[in-house]
Order: structure tokens, then sequence, then C-alpha cells
């Protein structure tokens, strides 16, 4: 699963083909809609008022809206809030959590959820905070079972509703051992994109960008410019925006069976190779076995696995 910000035009405006998709999404669920009441026809939702819908949380201080996708379908988005508007209150906030209702029972949700809890750490946040409408029992068991548990009693700011205030800290829980991570997708004049050729006891030969695990105190862009310099040797790149979060699982060898949470950012720089009198012996110790420059085309075209596997998606979207 990969999580990405919601694009906007220059107006502003969600892309065409995105709204279409998102209203598919948000059609998939009468039931929740017919209990929150945010929709006057919750059998007939429309476009323009998802896009509204979004909007308003978007006019929100400190509010995200995050899309999940999974092999390239929408399968889900979550908006965020920084804080709450109580004063009193220091945690981040889920303001919501949707994942289409055909994918349901397949794990979408959690994963979706541990995206959220990953940005959230990497932030420095020590819990996080949502809201369950009163009668959602569906989503109460879902959040009990992830564990939140009930701290409040209260009325929603927006349409004064009763819900149940959960909190969690956000420790680790998971089987395998949490591991946070960050790389670079370095891009040439032209848009291609440098990947190194990994070898994975675990999943095998894949290619991915410069980067690797973060140190204790090291935040994801500090980590990401550390482990761009350490497998190319390229002291002059910066990494620029986020590209992306995502979440996958691997073996490390000194580590053990992991689920890595990673930040990809973007960098631009000249077409080089790797240089340095160092990068050998990092490339070995890390199982890197060669590297090259992937256009676009040929990352669609690609025969052997990449990391993240909608990598080409990614950086049309992103340049779009």
């Amino acid at each position: 699963m990969i999580l990405t910000p919601l694009p906007l035009t220059p107006d502003h405006d969600i892309p065409g083909p995105l709204l279409t998709e998102l209203t598919a999404l948000y059609t998939s669920h009468h039931a929740f809609h017919a209990l929150g009441g945010d929709f006057p026809d919750p059998q007939d939702i429309r476009p323009e008022q998802v896009a509204a819908s979004l909007a308003d949380e978007l006019a929100r201080p400190g509010a995200e809206v995050l899309l999940a996708r999974d092999a390239g379908r929408l399968a889900g988005v979550a908006v965020t809030l920084a804080r709450h508007p109580d004063p009193a209150d220091p945690d981040p906030w889920i303001g919501l959590l949707m994942v289409d209702a055909a994918l349901r029972r397949q794990g979408h949700g959690r994963r979706l959820a541990a995206l959220l809890e990953e940005r959230f750490r990497a932030e420095g946040r020590t819990a996080v905070r949502l809201a369950v409408l009163d009668g959602n029992t569906d989503a109460l068991a879902f959040w009990n079972a992830l564990g939140y548990t009930a701290v409040d009693q209260r009325r929603d700011l927006r349409a004064d509703r009763p819900c149940t205030v959960l909190r969690r800290e956000l420790e680790s829980g998971k089987p395998r051992t949490p591991r946070r991570a960050a790389r670079v997708a370095v891009l040439d004049p032209e848009g291609a994109v440098f990947l190194l050729r990994y070898d994975n006891v675990e999943v095998g030969v894949h290619w991915a960008m410069p980067g690797g695990g973060l140190e204790a105190d090291e935040s994801p862009r500090e980590g990401a410019l550390r482990e761009v310099r350490e497998e190319t040797g390229w002291t002059d790149l910066e990494p620029g925006p986020l590209l992306c979060t995502w979440e996958h699982d691997f073996t490390h060898l000194s580590v053990g069976p992991v689920r890595q949470y990673e930040h990809i950012y973007v960098a631009h720089g000249p077409r080089r190779e790797p240089t340095g009198p160092h990068l050998a012996a990092a490339h070995a110790a890390d199982g890197i076995l060669t590297w090259r420059w992937w256009s676009r085309a040929e990352l669609a075209e690609a025969p052997e696995p990449l990391w993240p596997p909608d990598l080409a998606r990614l950086l049309d979207a992103y340049e779009g």
C-alpha cells in the first residue's frame, strides 16, 4: 500500500479522473453516510459533493487528505489533523479513514491505519486520537481491535453529533520489528530515476531508490540525505518534496523480519554514476548488486519488482 497526499490542479480542484475514483469510494459506504448525515442523499452521492466535502476538510488548519493505493487501485482515503482545535488536546487526529467497501476484510484498513500512525511517529508524536459516531459499531470494533481505547464522550464540533473519542499510544505492537526508513528518488534532467538493484533473503531481487533505515534520533529527511550519500557518493543533493510513504515486509540481515515504513523524497540532479572509495563496501553490506537509470517507459515494463511497485505512476503524478 502506498500513501500520497491528495493532488490538486493549479486551481485547487481535484483532477477529474481522481474525483471519479473518490466518488465511487464514497458511494460504496451508504450506511456510514446515512449515519453521519454529511450528504443529502447517501444513495446518490455526486462528484461535486465529494469535492466540496474534501475542500471543507482541507480548509481546517493542519488538515491533510491522503490517498491509499494498492496495486494502482484507490483502496482508501484518510483525513488527518495535526491537532484538535481544543488547545488542551496535544494529540494529532485521524478525522476519517475510509476503505473501498469492495475491499473490506482484506487488511487494507489495518495497513492504512499503520501508515498514518507511522507518519505521526516520524513527526515525533506519541499518541493519536479519533472519534467514532455513536451507532457505528463496526468502526468502534475495528479501532478497538487495533488497540484504541475510549477516553471521552463528547459531541463533534462540526455537526454536534454524539461520539466516542478513542486514543492510542504510538508504541510498537506488530509481530515484525517496525523499522523506520527513508529513500530518495533522484531524477535526472530528462526525468529518469536512479535505482539500485538489491538482493534480499526474503523478497529476492528487486530495484529501489537509494535509502535505508533511520538511526535512533534521525528524522526521515535527515536519514534520506545520509543514505543517498552513503550509497551513491553524491554529496550535492538535498531531499525535496515527499513523493509518498509506504510500508512493506522484508528480512533485514542484522534485524531479522521487519515491517518497514518508508518516506520517499524527490531530488533533482545530473545523470551520473555512483562514486567514492567506500562504495563497494557499502553496497556489499546492503546487498546491492548494481545500479542504472530508468526512463518512465522502462519503469512501466520492468522485468523485476520495483519498490514501491507503483513507482512509474507516482512519478507521473508528481510531475503532472
